[in-house]
């Protein structure tokens, strides 16, 4: 099978922990997604149904997905806050929610957010909360390596893999009277199915997912970000980062909960060979970015006029 040139480099790359340095800037594509990447879909494997698997869980309806995606956020957001930066926070949305404008679920309301924790990671959680931690955030050199990371969540969400988790290890009895009692959204769901839940969230954040999910979410990243007008090599360099990272420390949680970054290059290299390396104009940086990463400094205080004195005529 033909590898694109830029992911066997990449894979060389993280093999020999050594890092790829990030590609010039681009502005932001403002043309419509659709117009530019009418067939991206079909380019990788496994692409081409992005709405396979949502209609299987029947049980739980958007409204009840929704509510206990917004309880699994809360107890996130409980641990870490969000940054106290408005500024950041409003960037991170943006370009989220133009990601997710590119999904299979447009009309969710999504919400984005970075938390205020040194670890590196990211979260979804089931009806479109999507969470990147400050630590992963700062260690990315432009936009479309956030893009790449969002876009991955966004597919967890798309493909309801977390609900499915969820579903499973709770059983489908257990799901079933939550859904009925959350339907309500009027005080009347048990606290003991809402504790449940959350219960078995805060396990499904510390064992992680099924590597065959996050395997599909880094292959529909990558088909969002293109759709988006990002570099769909965005992925490509987070994961070329945390490659040549140490597996403790900051990173030791996402190293437990994902496949190794070797292992997910190799997987997207096989899925998406050279398909996407003549892509036009895909944006790796944006000024949004470098500003909100390089502010300018202060303007320097205003010099006062020394008054002129006085003399007396004489």
């Amino acid at each position: 099978m033909m590898w694109g040139w830029r992911l066997v480099a990449a894979l060389r790359v993280a093999v020999s922990a050594a890092l790829l340095i990030a590609a010039p800037a681009a502005l932001f594509m403002a043309a419509p997604a659709a117009a530019q990447f009418p067939d991206i879909g079909g380019m990788i494997k496994g692409a081409q149904s992005l709405k396979k698997g949502a209609d299987s869980m029947r049980t739980i309806g958007e409204e009840e997905e929704v509510q206990i995606g917004a309880d699994l956020a809360a107890t996130l957001l409980g641990a870490a806050p969000l940054v106290p930066d408005p500024a950041l926070q409003a960037y991170v949305n943006k370009v989220g929610g133009w990601l997710a404008m590119q999904s299979e679920r447009p009309s969710l309301h999504w919400k984005f957010g970075v938390i205020a924790s040194n670890d590196v990671n990211a979260f979804a959680t089931p009806g479109g909360h999507v969470l990147i931690t400050k630590g992963l955030y700062d260690r990315l050199r432009n936009e479309s390596e956030l893009a790449g990371v969002l876009a991955h969540e966004i597919s967890h969400v798309v493909k309801k893999h977390q609900l499915k988790a969820l579903q499973s290890a709770l059983g489908t009895a257990a799901m079933q009277d939550l859904a009925g009692s959350v339907g309500s959204m009027s005080g009347s769901r048990t606290l003991a199915s809402a504790a449940q839940v959350i219960k078995g969230g805060k396990e499904l954040f510390l064992r992680g997912l099924d590597k065959s999910d996050e395997f599909e979410a880094d292959r529909m990243g990558a088909v969002i970000a293109a759709r988006a007008g990002y570099s769909p090599y965005g992925l490509v360099g987070v994961l070329q980062t945390l490659s040549a990272a140490p597996a403790d420390g900051a990173f030791a949680l996402l190293f437990k909960t994902h496949p190794t970054p070797v292992s997910r290059l190799e997987q997207l290299g096989a899925a998406m060979g050279d398909k996407l390396d003549t892509l036009p104009n895909a944006a790796d940086d944006t000024p949004g970015f470098v500003l909100l990463r390089h502010p300018p400094p202060p303007p320097a205080p205003p010099v006062r006029a020394t008054p002129k004195a006085h003399t007396k005529k004489r």
